[in-house]
Order: structure tokens, then sequence, then C-alpha cells
């Protein structure tokens, strides 16, 4: 068995890419098991980022941007859900979205909205792949649609036809 390279067609998450994923992980526990943020930003902090839980390593994430992504979906939830709304069609409600599905969209919507500093399409690239680990069919898509509406309201810019 081999170790797997820094290079190659794997593509590993850098530190905010893997607090992202995190960040991701947290919301949905919190979501689905009624956990508060301060118990599960303690609980990730201590037990999961850069450890090993029940085998699997958890990437070393930038904490700081772990807790930044966490508490700001939570303190902006009332603003992110509405936003949201508006850019799912009406046969798709929010509360139609599973638990993963609308962590990755809060804290993808709370990035474009809070977080000027990091380029849309940073942004909306890290969260597709998000998407792409926990699904195989059209939730990525989904997700790009998405992120790319709001960012088109909210910062007048989006991937659309000038991506590269």
């Amino acid at each position: 068995m081999t170790e797997p390279a820094s290079t190659g067609s794997v593509r590993h998450a850098n530190k905010r890419g893997a607090a992202r994923l995190a960040a991701v992980q947290a919301l949905y526990q919190m979501d689905v098991a009624g956990s508060g943020v301060f118990e599960i930003t303690a609980e990730y902090e201590t037990f999961r980022l850069g450890k090993e839980v029940d085998g699997a390593l958890y990437r070393e994430a930038d904490a700081q941007w772990f807790r930044a992504i966490l508490t700001g979906v939570v303190e902006n939830q009332k603003t992110i859900d509405p936003v949201i709304r508006q850019a799912l069609t009406e046969d798709w409600p929010l509360s139609r979205l599973d638990s993963t599905l609308r962590a990755i969209l809060r804290a993808g919507v709370y990035e474009l909205m809070k977080r000027e500093d990091v380029p849309v399409a940073v942004i909306v690239s890290e969260y597709v792949d998000i998407a792409k680990a926990f699904y195989e069919e059209d939730e990525p898509k989904l997700v790009n649609a998405v992120l790319d509406r709001v960012s088109r309201r909210v910062r007048g810019e989006g991937r659309g036809k000038d991506a590269s």
C-alpha cells in the first residue's frame, strides 16, 4: 500500500477547504441532533479537526475559518434562508432539501454574502466539490446553480459563461 502523493489526479483540500467541509458537517449535525453552536464548535476543535476519528483522519483545518462559517451561518440564518429560497425553483422549497444540502447551501451563501474577500469562483467551486463528496446525482449541479444565482444577486457577479 502506498501513501497518497501530493501530486497527481487527487486534489487535496487546503486548510480553508477542510474548514468548509467540517463546517458543513457541523451544520448538518446541529440540524439533525439539535446541538448548539458552542457545543459543536468545541467538539470539532477538540476531537475532529486534524484528528483521527474511528480510523478516519480528518484533515487539518483552519479552525478560525471553521468557527467563522459556523457562527456566521447561525447568526445570519434568518437572512440566509430567504436568499436560498429565492434562488430555488418553485418546486424545490428549502424544506424539501435534505439536511446535508441545506448545510452546504447555507455555508456557501453565508460566504457569498459576508466574505467579500473571497472570490465568487472559489466559494462556488469549493461548495460544489463538497456536494460532490456527498452526492453523485444532480445535487452538485443544484449547489452550483443556487450559488451562482445568489452571487449574481448579492455581488453582481457569477461564473456563468465567463467561467474558465
